[in-house]
Parts: C-alpha cells; sequence; structure tokens
C-alpha cells in the first residue's frame, strides 16, 4: 500500500499581487498544476510559521471538492474569514445542514416558472439603461454592465425599483466589494471606510425587509425577498431580521457581482469577432418573437450557438476565479494527505486553463463545446463557471437569460465595435474585476442601416 505524502511535500508555488491584477493568475496556476500536479501550496503571509493555502487545479479536484467529497469541506470556513461580518451568513457561506433548510426557502423563486416574471423586468431594465448608448458613442461595458446587472437583481430578485435608492445600493455594494482591489490605499483607512458602508446599508436593508414585513403574504410572492421575509424554517419560525439580511446582502451580491463581469466579456468578445456576432445575430433574428420585437423566454432556451458563446466566454474569463474552503476533515487527494484545519482555494480559473483537458486553452474558440468536440462532456467536471454539484449556482439559470436577454437587445439595436489598443485585464483573486474597465463603440443599427 502505498503511503500518502505530507503538506510538506505538496509541491510549492509564489505569485504576486501583479499576477493578480493583470489577470494572469489563472494561467500562472494551470501551467503549475501542468508542471507539479493538481494539489500545490502557496505560504500564507498573512499567517505566522509555516502556514499554508492548498490550490487544487483540474476537472478531478473540481469533482472531489464539490461532489465526492464536499463534507470535507466548508464554506463557512472559506469564505467567513474573507467577508467577515459584512455581508452575514447567507446561502454563500452556510455549511450543512443549515444550507439545505435555508436553500429549500430559496428554491421556489427560482425555479424555470418564475422566470416568466423576471423575464419582462429583465427587459424592461435592459431597455433603459442601453436607451442612452448610441449617443454616448463609447461606452464602457463593465460599468454599464454592472448598473444593469445590480437594477436587474433589486428590482427582479429584491423587488427594489425606486431609482435613486437603487443607485445608491449599487455604489455602496461596489465601494464595499471592490473598494480596496486597485487603490493600494491605507488597509486602515479602507477598514474604516467598510465599517461605515457596510453600517449604511444594514440601515437601508433592514428599512426595507420592514416595509415587507407589514404586507400580507401572497400565494405567489412577487421577488425572493417577500419569499424569505414570509418563510417558516422547520420548526415553523419566521427568520429574524439578522438572517433575513443575511440573506438579502447575498441575493443582492450574488445576483449582480459574477454576472457583470460576464455579461460585459460576453459584449466584448462579439464586438471583437464580427463573424460570429453576424451568426448570433441571425439565430436571434429566426427565433419567435414577442409582440414588441423582442426575443420570447421559450426561444431564448433554444438559441444554442449564443449558448456555447457565453460558455467559452465564461471559460476563459470566469466570473470567479478562485472559491474559498476550510477543511473539516483529513482526506487524500493526488497521492497527498491533508489534514483538518487547511486552507483550501479552488483554483476554477486554472482549470479553464488547462492544456491537458482544453484545446488551444489560450484561444477564444465557441465551437469546442459543439459536436463533435463537446470538450466538457469530453471531461466531467471539467468547465464550472456556475459551480457544480449538489450546490450549484441556485441563480445559473436566471444569470444565463439575463445574458442572452442583454446580447439579443444590443445586437438587434446596435452596430458595435471594439476600441482599439485598450488594456483588458480579467484581474482577480476571488471574484473578477476589469481595472480599466472593457471599451466598445456603439451605433445605432437603424442609422448604419438606412
Amino acid at each position: 500500500m502505498t503511503i500518502p505524502k505530507g503538506i510538506d511535500d505538496i509541491p510549492e508555488i509564489f505569485f504576486t499581487w501583479d499576477d493578480i491584477l493583470s489577470g494572469g493568475l489563472p494561467a500562472l496556476l494551470a501551467r503549475e498544476a501542468e508542471a507539479k500536479g493538481p494539489l500545490l501550496k502557496l505560504k500564507d503571509k498573512w499567517q505566522p510559521g509555516e502556514n499554508y493555502i492548498l490550490f487544487m487545479v483540474g476537472p478531478e479536484a473540481n469533482r472531489f471538492v464539490l461532489h465526492t467529497h464536499r463534507q470535507h469541506f466548508s464554506h463557512d470556513q472559506g469564505w467567513t474569514p474573507l467577508i467577515g461580518d459584512t455581508l452575514g451568513h447567507g446561502l454563500l457561506n452556510m455549511d450543512e445542514p443549515q444550507h439545505t433548510i435555508h436553500r429549500r426557502l430559496w428554491n421556489p423563486a427560482f425555479a424555470s416558472a418564475y422566470m416568466t416574471a423576471y423575464y419582462p423586468i429583465i427587459k424592461k431594465v435592459i431597455d433603459h439603461r442601453t436607451a442612452t448608448w448610441a449617443d454616448e458613442h463609447e461606452i464602457d461595458l463593465f460599468h454599464e454592465a454592472r448598473e444593469i446587472t445590480f437594477d436587474v437583481a433589486a428590482a427582479a430578485l429584491g423587488g427594489i425599483e425606486r431609482g435613486e435608492e437603487v443607485d445608491h445600493l449599487r455604489d455602496l455594494f461596489y465601494r464595499l466589494l471592490h473598494g480596496y482591489d486597485s487603490s493600494m490605499g491605507s488597509y486602515e483607512d479602507y477598514l474604516v471606510e467598510e465599517k461605515r458602508i457596510t453600517g449604511e446599508l444594514t440601515r437601508i436593508l433592514l428599512g426595507l425587509i420592514a416595509e415587507r414585513r407589514k404586507l400580507k403574504p401572497t400565494d405567489k410572492p412577487r421577488d425572493v425577498l417577500e419569499m424569505i421575509v414570509h418563510a417558516r424554517d422547520d420548526q415553523g419560525n419566521t427568520l429574524d431580521d439578522i438572517q433575513v439580511l443575511a440573506h438579502t446582502n447575498i441575493l443582492l451580491v450574488a445576483g449582480h457581482e459574477t454576472t457583470t463581469s460576464l455579461s460585459a466579456w460576453v459584449l466584448y468578445l462579439l464586438a471583437a469577432n464580427p463573424d460570429y456576432r453576424e451568426k448570433i445575430l441571425a439565430e436571434l433574428d429566426s427565433l419567435p418573437a414577442n409582440p414588441d420585437g423582442s426575443v420570447t423566454l421559450e426561444a431564448l432556451r433554444d438559441a444554442r450557438f449564443l449558448d456555447v458563446f457565453i460558455k467559452e466566454a465564461g471559460r476563459l474569463s470566469p466570473p470567479v476565479i478562485n472559491v474559498p474552503r476550510g477543511v473539516l476533515q483529513d482526506f487524500e487527494f493526488a497521492g497527498y494527505h491533508v489534514p483538518a484545519g487547511m486552507q483550501v482555494r479552488l483554483a476554477i480559473g486554472g482549470g479553464h486553463h488547462l492544456g491537458s483537458v482544453f484545446d488551444n486553452p489560450e484561444d477564444f474558440d465557441p465551437t469546442r463545446f459543439l459536436p463533435p468536440r463537446d470538450e466538457e462532456k469530453r471531461t466531467p467536471y471539467s468547465l464550472i463557471t456556475f459551480g457544480g454539484g449538489p450546490r450549484i449556482c441556485i441563480g445559473m439559470y436566471f444569470a444565463q437569460v439575463e445574458v442572452k436577454a442583454l446580447v439579443a437587445k444590443v445586437l438587434r439595436s446596435f452596430e458595435i465595435e471594439p476600441v482599439e489598443n485598450q488594456n483588458l485585464r480579467h484581474a482577480g483573486h476571488w471574484t473578477a474585476f476589469l481595472p480599466d474597465g472593457i471599451k466598445i463603440r456603439v451605433k445605432n443599427r437603424e442609422t448604419v442601416n438606412a
């Protein structure tokens, strides 16, 4: 019997803040994993002594953490040390059995039947936010996508539609989540600002929750917030304000943060690849339309080439780059013994760049997901843009519909092209951000074709 090696034997890696800000971290982790194996260790500079963070890279690691051995890992011990008390304990950082109970409260609101109610709200927000694009001639997709995705999350999921209030909430959440990403100012100053922002968000959101508690529950809740406010746990008790606040925070953050970068990259790649753009436009024009001319919700599901285009954008530039987990129970992986108490990072971005899994992984090639190649089916758990296993992203279908609706509106309304000589950086260690934005030029399609 082969005796597994210990932590001291795991190959060590090293990367810098520049690797994170440049967007080169996923490719670096892929190279290291292909050279040294799927389990790597990084010296934890925030802890004294010989403490390490482990990176697990590739399909087998994904399957191990997300599915077959998920009970060995803690979301709470992974995420909570990073976000602290900022967002509270919502679905993101709950462990079992609490997570199963609370996810059950959310599930009905993300069933496909509810998308019929959400879709008009999504379209309304997109129509409103894109109305001035052609007048501006040049837009920053990261900025515009953030406005759209937050407004959609606030309106469709949280029932918050008051313009100035939504704008203020969006700004507060962005400064909370990204206030220190690229400023490199004093961390102490940021902590003071973080505390102030968290206090203001808490005050606003508790006010909204109080308003919702005054409303009588309906047979079919209008949004997730209404559902959570009136939900009852296994003992028949309603959730207290602190728990509802945590769920609301996660709802608004998860409902826009990841979809922002994915939407921005999808639109930019469409602008930069005219052949693909025309093929997808033709596909959209062939689908059944609503009376207002928009593609029907049912038809969006049949937009096969748009599907694989979005998949490839998410593979190359995943909205979540590394996922943190705490180790609850000892386990063995790749010939090594890992004890409880360690910190693990599941390298989503790194796994998506493995040349042993994806042909020419640095190339943008949506056809890799079409027959006969079907690269994600060739290697299960190779593509995990939205996670995988029993805790796959609960809002995955919502996000996919939102991105497709945005693409349909933009391609059928505008001519788009990229701005040259941009510094395109898909940066980040946890969730992705674009420090320099991502810009395109926009013209009204009717004007161009007149």
